[in-house]
């Protein structure tokens, strides 16, 4: 392996280890701050953190691309995938009042199995190892959030159901990533979740000054960290990282998502939900290398 390779691989591992711990940080927000509240401050700062990696590369940024930005597509882009991007967020913090950050994480990342399944509905061909992942991880669903009464908890119900906004979340950024720039379009749909977050909060909530303070650290990091620093990182270290390397790699996410809860939140799982969790990873790491391979041989 390449040094250049092996550093990406290294920085996109950080990114990965970054938001999996955005899990803990929104897990403790929780119990201080509602979940609009705490998703409006925190996707405001994200959208700030984005503004020095906006003005360096819009020196640098595709003629082509520049042109369509200036007729003000990446806008009404934005704000499409942003009130997607709100539904999603909104769910998964939900979600996170009743159900541990771990078990969160690893329901979120179904998105990547729902993806090519949702593709089904715009003719695209669906590999017969993908239909093998969904297999693998509805099974490993199962262990992980169907109890012995056969029922499922409202926590990881609301995961599951946000997971299919951010599966939409992703095929309409794989949509508009082709005709506009993506960093104006992720400032643009940070802010619009902000914008509706902060209404939700006003007309649903009653947030105070002292239990923004008490959430602070929290919002910060899932701020800051877990979109300016992440997506710096993320850009940075897909540069020389081999494609099917950052998938999986980036996949890594919920598994830090799960120590990150043992360690700091003394959350622990029944060995069932790790079997679960185990075999969902399994799923997942399937349908991304299937992906890639895919993808490959179209090009070819």
């Amino acid at each position: 392996m390449k040094k250049q390779e092996l550093k990406s691989n290294i920085l996109l591992l950080i990114t990965a280890a970054i938001w999996g711990l955005a899990f803990v940080a929104q897990k403790v927000g929780a119990e201080y701050i509602g979940p609009f509240a705490f998703n409006g401050i925190r996707f405001a700062l994200g959208g700030i953190s984005l503004i020095p990696l906006l003005l360096y590369f819009n020196k640098t940024q595709n003629q082509t691309i520049d042109n369509c930005n200036k007729k003000y597509t990446f806008i009404i882009a934005g704000i499409i995938t942003g009130c997607v991007l709100f539904f999603g967020a909104s769910l998964q913090q939900i979600g996170l009042n009743y159900t541990s950050a771990g078990k969160a994480a690893f329901i979120t990342g179904l998105y990547i199995v729902f993806v090519p399944i949702i593709s089904i509905f715009f003719k695209r061909n669906i590999p017969l190892t993908i239909w093998i992942s969904v297999i693998i991880t509805a099974f490993g669903l199962y262990f992980l959030s169907i109890n012995e009464n056969f029922s499922i908890g409202q926590g990881d119900l609301l995961e599951i159901i946000g997971a299919f906004f951010w599966a939409a979340h992703i095929l309409l950024i794989d949509y508009f990533i082709k005709k506009i720039d993506a960093l104006k379009l992720s400032f643009v749909q940070t802010l619009t979740c902000s914008i509706l977050s902060i209404i939700a909060s006003l007309i649903f909530e009653k947030t105070t000054i002292s239990s923004v303070y008490s959430a602070l650290i929290p919002i910060l990091y899932g701020g800051i960290f877990s979109v300016g620093i992440a997506y710096t990182l993320q850009i940075v270290g897909q540069k020389h990282a081999k494609p099917s390397h950052a998938a999986i790699i980036l996949s890594m996410e919920s598994v830090f998502a799960t120590l990150g809860g043992m360690m700091l939140l003394n959350e622990h799982l029944q060995l069932r939900e790790y079997m679960g969790c185990f075999l969902m990873l399994s799923g997942m790491l399937l349908s991304q290398v299937s992906n890639f391979n895919n993808a490959k041989t179209v090009k070819e």
